[in-house]
């Protein structure tokens, strides 16, 4: 999978990512699904992105374990907070009293609620952004996270706390931009919007306009 905190929740839940013996080929096919959700639902394409959450979803519950389940549901929330739509992530709350310490904890961490929260128990990358978060010096945490869709993430956690940098609003529309994730993209694009308009920067906000009508002129269908 592209994300590498996304990767290491699947290959904890499928007890290990080794080639010998092969995997059963529910492991496989789950696996491919969810990439495919994850980016299908980012570049705006809810139908596919709910048929393949859905194929997903139906192999990891073949295995009658929720805690795979809880994994599926968790996916499916961090590629929301990506897009900056938040929810209290009821499918995978309604899971979690079968789900690890660390998966509860990267839940808590997406929903905004750090307070108490050990960040020891998070993906390494995810350590940091709460770490310099904690530190409210204004500085960017986003650049040291290689991978897009973990950006995402974090940015929109970071939104969610209010916690976010200008600068950090700037990489977080970039990285949408680059890897042509329309959903997330269009969410930053506005944020960045009000920020221009709130400024009076009439110039700007016309520009950022310009790039909403563009990404926008293909909708994006509602989650």
């Amino acid at each position: 999978m592209k994300t590498l905190c996304l990767a290491a929740l699947l290959c904890a839940a499928f007890a290990g990512c080794t080639s010998n013996p092969p995997p059963p080929a529910w492991k496989g096919n789950a696996g491919s699904a969810l990439a495919a959700f994850s980016d299908a639902y980012l570049r705006g394409d809810s139908n596919i992105a709910d048929a393949e959450f859905a194929r997903a979803r139906g192999e990891m519950a073949s295995t009658g374990r929720p805690d795979l389940v809880a994994h599926a549901e968790l996916v499916r929330c961090a590629t929301r907070v990506a897009s900056l739509e938040y929810d209290a992530c009821p499918a995978f709350e309604a899971l979690a009293q079968d789900a690890t310490p660390a998966e509860r904890a990267y839940a808590a961490y997406l929903a905004g609620r750090w307070d108490g929260l050990d960040a020891a128990l998070l993906p390494e990358q995810h350590r940091a952004v709460v770490a310099a978060a904690r530190a409210a010096d204004g500085k960017s945490v986003l650049t040291a996270i290689a991978d897009p869709l973990s950006r995402l993430v974090a940015a929109g956690t970071l939104m969610r706390q209010a916690r976010i940098a200008p600068a950090d609003i700037v990489a977080a529309t970039g990285t949408a931009s680059e890897q042509g994730w329309r959903r997330p993209l269009l969410m930053w694009l506005g944020v960045s919007l009000k920020r221009a308009q709130a400024a009076g920067d009439t110039a700007q906000a016309a520009r950022l306009q310009r790039r909403i009508d563009l990404a926008g002129a293909t909708p994006v269908a509602a989650p």
